[in-house]
């Protein structure tokens, strides 16, 4: 492999979604050149973060049918049953959420956790309260899909959050996915709430790190008990 091809090989893609942002702080950065060094090089670290934040890696994800992945890069700051909000139209019974909060230094692209065709589509204007707070689910600006599987049917909510201004989703009603494919995207720092179905266990903890398409968050056919863990 030739030193060039070695070099592409470690870069990572940038989402196109981004391009317009990377390309406003460049030239920003250049005018503030012209006006002031010091602000120019201030300007050039502020787009090197706009153009970390846009990365849109790879993904290895799991497909054997009931797994469920992380649908968002971030720590999870809840594993709860909750009573899901009712736009999903998933009943009024508390039922597992795990929700992933997503920094502004966290990738952003969001993807399907779970094979299946999207049932449901429904977008909810709101405030923008910081979205580690357990009121975002109800409070924020938000958009949820029910995708219906093999297993079960699974919601999951995009919700803005302090910084995040808009929500985008690339999936309409009616349309096929498949685990870890990408589906929509949260500009600057914001949070994904996934509802499992009634009964199903969470494989994660409060705290654990996720990598959007590659970690399980459930296994909607594995008969194994709850999990311990231990943070060390």
């Amino acid at each position: 492999m030739s030193v060039v091809k070695s070099i592409q090989s470690q870069l990572v893609p940038i989402h196109p979604q981004g391009l317009p942002f990377i390309g406003a702080f460049a030239l920003a950065s250049l005018i503030l050149f012209w006006i002031w060094s010091p602000l120019g090089w201030i300007g050039t670290i502020l787009t090197v973060w706009c153009t970390y934040f846009f990365r849109d890696p790879p993904r290895v994800t799991p497909v054997r049918d009931g797994i469920v992945v992380s649908p968002a890069d971030g720590r999870v700051s809840l594993v709860a049953n909750v009573v899901p909000p009712k736009e999903l139209d998933l009943g009024d019974r508390p039922i597992p959420r795990i929700s992933v909060f997503m920094s502004v230094f966290d990738c952003h692209v969001n993807r399907s956790p779970v094979t299946g065709r999207v049932e449901r589509v429904v977008y909810r204007a709101g405030t923008f309260l910081n979205a580690d707070l357990d009121k975002a689910s109800e409070d924020n600006e938000r958009n949820a899909l029910v995708i219906a599987t093999t297993s079960g049917r699974i919601g999951v909510v995009q919700i803005a959050g302090l910084v995040a201004r808009r929500i985008l989703c690339f999936v309409r009603e009616g349309e096929a996915l498949g685990a870890g494919d990408r589906f929509g995207m949260i500009r600057f720092g914001s949070r994904l709430d996934v509802y499992l179905p009634e009964g199903a266990r969470p494989m994660v903890a409060e705290g654990q790190t996720a990598i959007a398409g590659e970690t399980i968050l459930a296994d909607l056919k594995d008969g194994e008990g709850p999990r311990n863990f231990k943070v060390g």
